[in-house]
């Protein structure tokens, strides 16, 4: 399974960002993890998958934003190692 941390910089809050990126995964089918806002105004998620090309496309959109109101500008890719998802979910 590979895990990785995003922490996405830009326009991405108030703009649909979190919603966006928690329908693209529940679209794509195999990305499990969590979204939600961070203090900075940052972005943070935590997404898992088997399929690594599947992962990579997920990062793909994001940095393309997954929401039309959004502008992402960075988007700090990690490989962590946490707890194992079986869904996908939205914080606050």
């Amino acid at each position: 399974m590979k895990k990785v941390r995003l922490i996405v910089s830009g326009r991405v809050q108030g703009v649909g960002f979190r919603y966006s990126t928690y329908q693209l995964a529940i679209d794509m089918g195999n990305i499990y993890g969590r979204v939600w806002n961070n203090d900075d105004g940052t972005v943070e998620i935590l997404a898992q998958s088997d399929d690594s090309t599947q992962l990579s496309q997920f990062i793909q959109k994001i940095r393309q934003g997954p929401s039309r109101f959004a502008k992402v500008t960075y988007v700090d890719v990690k490989i962590e190692n946490f707890e194992d998802f079986s869904d996908f979910k939205m914080s606050n």
